[in-house]
């Protein structure tokens, strides 16, 4: 189901470097969140267990992978080129269980250097290893010429292609961003593979699919880096200290900055001259779009900076008829591009009755010490429930009793 130590998102081995040169010493604790509705069963925690020991260890980082991410990725330095070569996933790490009500219990819990590539490629697995062995009715689909895999996978490259083509129709620059929640592997890389001909496809946040099909690997910062700051340095300037110690690492590389992990006042309070001028542009992630949109290009402004010459990244939960509704309000104000996700890897409207996963992997705790993220949409809200009493008070969101 994982393909290579590469068959992860770019922004989990951008942060790792980060934490490698900056946080060596910091030891972290994820926990799995399950937004939907779906239930796992004692073999379906037997056979991830088994995955987890068997499979997991044996992945490293190959010499032409090595040879490929040093050319294709010159922001790695030499000395993370050979952790990574040296890198192994430790299973200990994970713990897996079920609750009381047959959701799926996991927990990750070590160094955060090592800890922290486990997130994006659990999730594939979780996804991929309940696609394939409890919810299967979506092998079943019939269609005209017949049944099973190979046709299913044509019929998925079919409808990818023709929601790629729209989005280039319409002059919309996207990213591949699906394989957290992607149906499985085979369905992801059939995904890029039919995207990869099109004018405005930028490239996939797979690192390994990137090499597979030679085209950019995309990625930057997660919320997790901020929520890791926020502990280690400051709450109430979290997002000051955790976009300018990127700097430190990067030095105006993967200078795209997130901004909703506490709200996007806290992002603005802190997104200062000096950070705004340096960083290339910023990612949204929640709330409202539109208006987010607004008071982006309302900051640029303020900052005597031209919107135009900055680029607004939106990335969440995107349909091909969002993204186009979102180029059409950015047009002429400021330059913007798409990073879909689920909806090329595991769209809901072809799987019909058989719908993704909505699933997360957060950072819980740092050093101890809990972490919250905020979001603009409350439902995303993730932490330790008096964790985020006081980080609503601190950002004044809310009263320290509400």
């Amino acid at each position: 189901m994982i393909q290579s130590i590469l068959d992860n998102d770019l922004y989990k081995l951008s942060m790792q470097m980060a934490v490698l040169e900056l946080f060596p010493e910091a030891n972290v604790e994820y926990r799995f969140i399950n937004r939907g509705g779906q239930r796992f069963n004692d073999d379906f925690i037997k056979e991830l267990r088994n995955i987890l020991d068997v499979h997991f260890p044996k992945i490293t980082l190959t010499e032409e992978e090595h040879k490929w991410l040093k050319s294709a990725c010159p922001f790695f330095k030499p000395m993370y080129l050979e952790y990574l070569k040296n890198y192994r996933f430790d299973p200990s790490e994970v713990i897996v269980g079920l609750t009381g009500n047959n959701n799926l219990d996991m927990r990750i819990k070590g160094p955060w250097h090592s800890a922290i590539l486990w997130e994006v490629v659990l999730m594939a697995t979780v996804s991929e290893l309940f696609f394939s062995t409890m919810e299967k009715s979506w092998k079943d689909m019939s269609f005209s010429e017949g049944s099973g895999e190979e046709i299913l996978l044509k019929k998925y490259a079919e409808k990818i292609r023709s929601i790629g083509k729209q989005l280039d129709g319409c002059g919309c620059l996207f990213t591949e961003f699906g394989t957290r929640r992607r149906r499985s592997f085979r369905v992801q890389d059939k995904a890029v593979e039919v995207l990869c001909g099109l004018p405005r496809f930028t490239g996939t946040s797979n690192v390994h699919l990137a090499r597979k099909y030679g085209i950019k690997p995309v990625g930057t910062i997660g919320h997790e880096w901020i929520m890791g700051n926020s502990a280690l340095m400051s709450l109430r300037r979290a997002n000051f200290f955790a976009f300018d110690n990127w700097t430190k690492v990067y030095s105006g590389d993967l200078g795209i900055a997130l901004s909703d992990t506490f709200g996007t006042d806290a992002f603005f309070a802190d997104f200062d001259l000096r950070l705004s001028k340096l960083y290339d542009g910023v990612r949204h992630d929640s709330g409202d779009p539109f208006g987010f949109t607004d008071k982006v290009i309302e900051h640029y402004k303020l900052k005597g900076i031209d919107p135009m010459k900055k680029l607004l990244v939106f990335s969440d939960s995107l349909h091909a008829a969002d993204a186009i509704r979102l180029k059409e309000h950015c047009a002429g104000r400021i330059n913007c591009s798409f990073g879909i996700g689920t909806s090329l890897t595991n769209n809901q409207e072809f799987f019909r009755e058989s719908p993704p996963l909505n699933i997360v992997i957060k950072m819980h705790s740092i050093n101890g010490i809990p972490v919250v993220k905020l979001s603009d949409s409350c439902e995303k809200e993730t932490g330790d429930r008096d964790a985020l009493r006081v980080a609503n008070y601190v950002f004044g969101r809310k009263g320290l009793d509400e």
